[in-house]
């Protein structure tokens, strides 16, 4: 599975989400609906959280320093995990604020319609990104679906994208239809109602991005048919095993590799390094995110190998 793409995803949904806002926040001011005004709040994060993950994406690129040997893809999981804190914060636990003071306090909506026609447009241009990236997503996943994608994909933009606008359609579909039932029934409290069925809907979706991201930030290793692909690459030509391995993706287009593996013992220094050499260009032919491959030469050692080793250094 790539970890490319996710850029057009991001750019479309923060257009959209720009102009939403601004369409949100004049319909609040015109009807004083909640329900408007959590879901303007909900836009404003949106489109603060796309600029987080363009900022993400062109920090991680810088070149790498003494003090930071690896490079810096990790910002990209830093700044998804930001995004994250930032729906739940501003997106889920201000729409609770305001949902719960609207059903303590119910205000009549005046000029609801206007409400109507804003959310109808919005949900038009959310619709619009929410398509945008899932054929962005769509190039890159494979044949995993969409659950398994959102889980395992180590490039985080798409699945932060693709569940902020999923949370955005639904939140839009609340809010149209807090609005509805205010105006049909003439009982304010559904607005109120509605807005905090968004919040409610924007935790659930911060606590799974907070999740994954965080995971992706501590480090995830290779999933195991990567794990399969490399190792067969590395146990070819005079490779005879592979005695121990780790992986961990330090950004979503590198993954560390290090590895003992078992060569043939009659094998010359000068042929120990030429053999090194042709199993790292296997496998980054075979994986394109190995960036970063150490490969060590070593005996595969037998539990009696190992209990001498110990009683050695003992007597030592």
């Amino acid at each position: 599975m790539s970890a490319g793409g996710g850029t057009k995803a991001i750019i479309a949904a923060l257009v959209a989400n720009a102009g939403i806002a601004l369409a949100k926040f004049g319909g609040f001011l015109v009807t004083g609906s909640s329900s408007m005004l959590a879901e303007s709040v909900h836009s404003v994060a949106d489109t603060s959280n796309q600029g987080l993950l363009l900022l993400g994406k062109k920090t991680s690129q810088r070149k790498p320093t003494d003090e930071h040997p690896f490079g810096y893809g990790r910002d990209r999981y830093f700044y998804s995990f930001v995004v994250a804190l930032m729906l739940f914060s501003l997106g889920s636990v201000f729409a609770l604020y305001e949902g719960y003071h609207k059903i303590e306090h119910p205000e009549p909506l005046s000029t609801p319609w206007v409400a109507v026609i804003i959310l109808v447009i919005a949900i038009a241009l959310e619709s619009f990104s929410f398509h945008t990236a899932i054929k962005e997503s769509r190039a890159i996943k494979g044949g995993l679906g969409w659950w398994q994608f959102i889980r395992q994909a180590k490039t985080p933009e798409l699945p932060v994208v693709l569940l902020e606008d999923a949370g955005a359609l639904f939140g839009l579909i609340l809010a149209l239809g807090g609005v509805g039932l205010s105006v049909l029934t003439g009982n304010p409290v559904w607005d109120g109602i509605g807005t905090a069925c968004i919040g409610v809907l924007l935790g659930v979706i911060a606590i799974v991005l907070i999740i994954e991201t965080k995971s992706l930030l501590i480090g995830e290793g290779a999933d195991r048919a990567v794990l399969g692909d490399i190792v067969s690459e590395l146990t070819r030509e005079r490779v005879e095993k592979v005695i121990h391995i780790r992986t961990q993706y330090i950004g979503p287009d590198e993954l560390l590799i290090a590895a003992k593996i078992g060569l043939a013992s009659s094998l010359t220094v000068a042929e120990v390094a030429a053999e090194i050499d042709a199993a790292e260009d296997r496998v980054r032919s075979k994986v394109s995110a190995a960036r970063l491959i150490y490969l060590e030469p070593d005996l595969e050692r037998t539990t009696e190998d190992t209990a001498a080793k110990g009683a050695a250094a003992n007597h030592e």
